[in-house]
């Protein structure tokens, strides 16, 4: 299963999802990448994502950004943006991904819901993943509105921090649904 992580320029919030999601599930049969709906091309991660990845014990120094195409939004599984605006740039430019792309706080409330429900029935993190994509629609009338994840380009290392923090947060809820081994935040 490929997982895809979007942002506006792919130097910020996206590599670390893209990043930090293996931290999470420890799967080969789910492969992480990411870019940008006005994406940046061949740049390095952010320094401040950079350092925070570093913190987490990840090595973002062979990290380079990317565009997202319609090819490459069409080629994944599961998309996830951090900001409704990016999920319907998304839609517009791959319309054929509406119903497999997501704003990242809508996806964890939505794996944190089946989860609580108990609809959740496969025994793989592959097919449970499925699942909720597949579902979904059944289930987010009963669900909050998702958060935003600000971008925190040009802005202080604070802002990386809180946005660092709300995508391992939901990656941790998204675990914990899926797989709860495997849902500690990684500090």
């Amino acid at each position: 299963m490929k997982v895809l992580f979007v942002c506006t320029g792919n130097i910020c919030r996206s590599p670390m999802g893209e990043l930090m999601f293996p931290l999470f599930f420890h799967h080969d049969d789910i492969e992480t990448d990411s870019a940008g709906t006005q994406g940046l091309i061949e740049n390095p991660i952010d320094p401040s994502s950079a350092r925070l990845m570093e913190l987490d014990g990840i090595d973002a120094s062979g990290f380079r950004s990317k565009r997202l195409t319609p090819q490459l939004a069409m080629s994944s599984d599961l998309i996830l943006c951090f900001t409704e605006r990016q999920r319907n740039k998304i839609i517009a430019l791959a319309p054929r991904v509406r119903t497999r792309t997501f704003v990242l706080s809508d996806f964890a409330n939505l794996c944190r819901y089946f989860n609580d429900h108990h609809l959740l029935k496969s025994n793989t993190v592959e097919n449970r993943l499925r699942e909720v994509i597949y579902n979904a629609s059944m289930v987010r009338h009963a669900l909050p509105a998702a958060e935003d994840i600000d971008d925190p380009y040009r802005k202080e290392f604070a802002a990386f921090q809180n946005a660092h923090d709300q995508i391992g947060y939901a990656f941790a809820d998204i675990a914990q649904a899926l797989e709860p081994s495997k849902a500690e935040h990684a500090e």
